[in-house]
């Protein structure tokens, strides 16, 4: 019969708790479908800062949250910069009030540009489509006169 300190040791340890949680890098590149490549680039621009063991990444429940707000930011067309802007402020404010305030701004501003190009591009096309009519319609006649 064992003792109970042995029982204790043969015992499986208890899952870590999910805030506990750790992730290799491969395993955060496929659930938010980027390449390793670009996580290490994150990295190198200072956006995140995984733990290391020995040659190993591994990345906290932070950082993941931290990879996700990089590559909304991303896909909503803001650079780099501001990026790293919003995720001082978020480390800075617990209250997340300052980073706030500046999403809405930087919101409101991509909006606006986002409004000047749509207007530029109708305009656009509306001029190349008059083109593409007369184009269409010289040709028409070339066609009818020969």
């Amino acid at each position: 019969m064992s003792s109970p300190s042995q029982r204790q040791r043969l015992r499986p340890a208890p899952a870590p708790a999910p805030e506990d949680r750790l992730y290799a890098i491969g395993e955060l590149a496929n659930e938010l479908e980027v390449t390793t490549r670009t996580i290490r680039f994150y990295e190198a621009k200072g956006l995140i800062a995984p733990a290391r063991r020995g040659a190993q990444r591994t990345y906290s429940r932070r950082d993941r949250a931290r990879l996700k707000l990089i590559l909304r930011g991303k896909n909503l067309g803001f650079s780099l910069e501001v990026i790293a802007e919003y995720l001082k402020l978020y480390d800075a404010d617990p209250a997340q009030i300052a980073q706030t305030r500046m999403l809405l701004a930087r919101t409101e501003q991509a909006i606006e540009e986002l409004q000047a190009k749509r207007t530029d591009l109708d305009r656009t096309l509306k001029d190349l489509r008059e083109i593409r009519a007369q184009c269409a319609e010289h040709l028409a006649r070339k066609k009818g006169e020969g």
